[in-house]
Parts: structure tokens; sequence; C-alpha cells
């Protein structure tokens, strides 16, 4: 049936070839982004849609770049499946005034995946979701990563971009240059006005979140088996995310070295405004030590697997569950990490993320660590607990191996801050989520449970417990943790 309905998109488009069309910056514009009833788009090309229109729910294919233009809007009904195709590269790119709404439910998420057949499907099968907004950034209007037309960038703070809400995103990231995925979720400038709750990003070819400045809260993300890092903040992002679980796979990382979070304030470390200061709360890292007990980290060991795409994406060792650089001022409150190489590091090559930890700009808080070789480093690929006191002509890190890191001491400062072992933490919740397969959850005597505490902070529930994850199990109905053998 697909075969077919792309054949007579091909056809309706020669029989076009000779009467003019309207066209955005050369590209081609329609006014309904479906067509022949399952395929978006246009073939292998890239188009622009302009209008209002609502996706029935269905499953879809998406073919080549569609993007939704200024003052459009696109609708996508609950329970909505979109396959994007590997052959196409196929993005989805919601432009500056446009808007997308994609709000499922816990029963009816709506699905953006491979058009790979199950089993078969890889990181980096199509290109991903990208949204584009007017809220500001500390670089004025820049280009969205990844190699679309689209500019972010504005003074709207309170900009609307739409919903998305019970969303899954998986396989995303075809790598359209060394170095140019699209990630799995990307925001580039986008305002408070904006809805994002209950994403999931699994196998993302690059990183499963970004945020490119920007204002936009965020709830209840899952960032699932990505290749570089889950949570990714820059150029100036100033949102509040609350409720997020990451879970690494032991076979995946980036040649760049894997995080958690990976935060700067621009790509150079310059001081300039707004900076990123965006605060999370209750986020949960799993990182490849707890998820596989057999773990190593070496390059022989993290060879992906059966899920390396073979797309000339390199693979690299983990790194941290947070590394805070280039200027960046990121908070982090009422949070777990467990199992990662390094627990902290506040990377001082470049910009002046030092210097804001030491005068308490910078503030983790409340903030548990488990299973970490070691609690924290100071410089990028370094994985010895030593403090850097600069860099040499070649731009090395010079260590004074008789005194513990910045960053070990600066968390070891912070409020409420602390070094446990796994044990301690009581986990539970192993057989709650199919295809999860691992205890996430604290169990009622589980000291993380009574732990929380939001001084200082404003905007987020003041709930009890740090991590993720009290009682309310929130991953129930529509995530899914086994999406590359699920029948779409």
């Amino acid at each position: 049936m697909l075969s077919a309905a792309a054949l007579t998109t091909f056809s309706a488009c020669d029989d076009e070839e000779n009467t003019p069309q309207e066209t955005d910056g050369g590209l081609k514009v329609i006014t309904e982004i479906v067509t022949d009833g399952n395929v978006i788009g246009n073939g292998d090309q890239e188009v622009v849609f302009k209008g209002k229109q609502t996706i029935a729910k269905g499953t879809y294919v998406l073919k080549g770049w569609v993007y939704v233009a200024d003052g459009s809007e696109l609708t996508i009904e609950p329970g909505t499946v979109i396959r994007g195709d590997k052959q196409t590269k196929a993005a989805l790119i919601v432009e500056r005034g446009g808007k997308i709404f994609a709000e499922g439910t816990a029963n009816e998420p709506i699905v953006f995946t491979s058009n790979e057949a199950a089993g078969q499907r890889r990181p980096g099968d199509w290109g991903g979701l990208i949204l584009c907004g007017n809220a500001v950034n500390n670089q004025r209007e820049q280009q969205i990563e990844g190699g679309p037309r689209s500019f972010h960038g504005g003074n709207n703070d309170a900009d609307n971009s739409g919903v998305l809400k019970y969303v899954r995103i998986e396989f995303a990231g075809y790598p359209f240059e060394k170095d140019k995925e699209i990630n799995g979720l990307t925001l580039g400038s986008i305002g408070s006005g904006t809805t994002i709750d209950y994403v999931q990003v699994s196998y993302s070819n690059d990183d499963s979140f970004e945020w490119f400045g920007g204002t936009v809260n965020c709830k209840h993300l899952v960032a699932f088996k990505g290749w570089d890092d889950d949570f990714d903040t820059d150029n100036g992002f100033s949102g509040k995310v609350q409720y997020a679980l990451s879970v690494r796979d032991s076979r995946i990382a980036d040649t760049s070295q894997s995080n958690g979070f990976e935060s700067d304030n621009c790509a150079d470390g310059s001081q300039v405004s707004p900076y990123t200061t965006a605060t999370f709360s209750n986020v949960t890292f799993f990182g490849p030590k707890y998820v596989d007990a057999s773990f190593e980290n070496t390059t022989d060991y993290i060879n992906a697997g059966s899920m390396n795409p073979n797309n000339g994406s390199a693979l690299g060792r983990f790194q941290s569950a947070m590394q805070i650089r280039r200027s960046s001022r990121l908070n982090c409150i009422n949070s777990l990490a467990v199992g990662f190489p390094i627990g902290l590091i506040i990377d001082g090559e470049k910009g002046n993320t030092q210097e804001m930890a030491s005068n308490g700009t910078v503030k983790l808080q409340n903030v548990w660590f488990a299973g970490m070789d070691v609690t924290g480093t100071d410089a990028n690929k370094l994985y010895d607990d030593y403090l850097v006191t600069g860099y040499d002509d070649e731009k090395k890190p010079i260590v004074d191996n008789t005194k513990e890191s910045l960053s070990s001491t600066f968390f070891k400062s912070g409020a409420g801050n602390r070094i446990a072992e796994v044990s301690d933490l009581m986990l539970t919740g192993n057989s709650l989520v199919k295809g999860l397969n691992i205890n996430f959850m604290p169990s009622a005597g589980s000291p993380l449970v009574s732990s929380a505490s939001f001084s200082g902070f404003s905007g987020f529930d003041a709930v009890s417990y740090v991590g993720a994850f009290g009682t309310d199990n929130w991953l129930a109905g529509w995530t899914n943790f086994d999406p590359e053998n699920t029948a779409y």
C-alpha cells in the first residue's frame, strides 16, 4: 500500500512539471501536508507547508524535509504514527512563527519513528523533529543545527510554538555531514508559551534533547539509549526542566565523549548574555555502569552492538553525568546520577564556569551520586580526580595530582549533595515497565523519598523526593523501551 502511495506521489509530481508552482526560497510550497492519504512530504524534495491542517489518526510515511512555515499550524491527532523515510533523510522542521500541536494521551501517544522494518531500525534512520522560535538566544539569530534552512531567535520570550505532549521520537539523527546530525528533539529559541511535556527520545544518533537558547519549560522527559549527550543546553537556554530520566546503552557512546548533561554558554565560551542559566530538578541519570555490570569504558567494548548503524557516526567513550563548561551557569537540584565514570566536570578550558561555580552562581543542590569511578574531574577527557591548574601550549591540562579537582570540592560543598552507595538508594520497580529492565524508582524506605529541597528556587512542583520518581510511575502507558521490535 505504501509503495503504491509513493508511486502515486511521484506521478502527481510529474503531472505538475509544466504547472507554475509557488515557491519559498526556491522550495516548493504545499498547502496540504499529507499527500495520497498516507505520505507526508513530496518524495525526496524539500517542501514548505503553508496553511492550517490536521493529520487524522493513522500511520504515515514522512519523506524528505517538510517545513511548517511562519503563520502555519500543523495538528496531529492522538495515536498517530509517523515513520521517517531513511532514503530521503526525512525531517519535520517547524519554523519561526509556525506551530505544531502534537498532543497525544497516555493511552494514545503520538509516535515519530523509523520507516525501517521491526528488528532493522537503527539510530539515524531519519532526520528528526526541530522546533524554531522567536525567544532570545545569545547569538541573536542563528541557523539551526543539522543542515535545515531555518533560523531561530528573536525578542519574544513568551513565544508559542505549539504543543508536544505524550510524544515519542525514535531512531532520529541522520548524519547529513560529518558532525552535522539533527538531534532527536532540537529546540531553537523556543518560548515559554510552548508546552513540552511527556516526551521520550530513543536511540537518537546525536543528542537526545538539545536547547539553543530560549525560555521554554519542560516536564517528563525521557532520554533512552542516545548516541551522544542526553540533555544538551546552549546559547542562553534559561528554562526550567522538571522530571527527566536518562538511561544509557553501555555499548553506545560518541567519539566526543558522552555525558548526561553537556552545558555551554556558547561554543567559544564567550561571556555573552543571556547566559545559559537553565535549572533542572528531579532528574535521574542511569549510566553505563548501572545498566551493565560487565561494562568497560573502552572503544572495543563500546561498539554499538546490534544498534550500530554503520553510517559514519564515530564511537568513543563515556564521560560524566554532568559536564558544565564554556561560561554556562547551569543549575541542578534534587537529582540522582548513578553509574558513570565521572560524576561532575566543571570544565575550565574556555570561559568562566569554574569562577561562576566558586562564587555560587552555578548551583548543585540535593544532588546524589552513586556508583561513580570518581566524583569529579576538571577537564574534558580527563578521568583522574586531580586539580587542573592550567593548560600547556598544546591545550592539554596541567594537573596537580596532590589535590582533588575543583569539581569534586564544589560538589561536596553543595547543600544536601551526597555521595552514596548504590545499595543505599533502595531502588525498585524493575518489573513495572516492559523493556526497561532496571530498578528506577525509590522504595518506600529509600532516603531519596524525603530529601528534596527547593530553597532558593521557584517555579517547580515542590515534591519531597530526589530524582525523577517518587511513588508515581509517570512512565506508564505512553513510553516504549523496545522500539526496535515494535510493530508500527
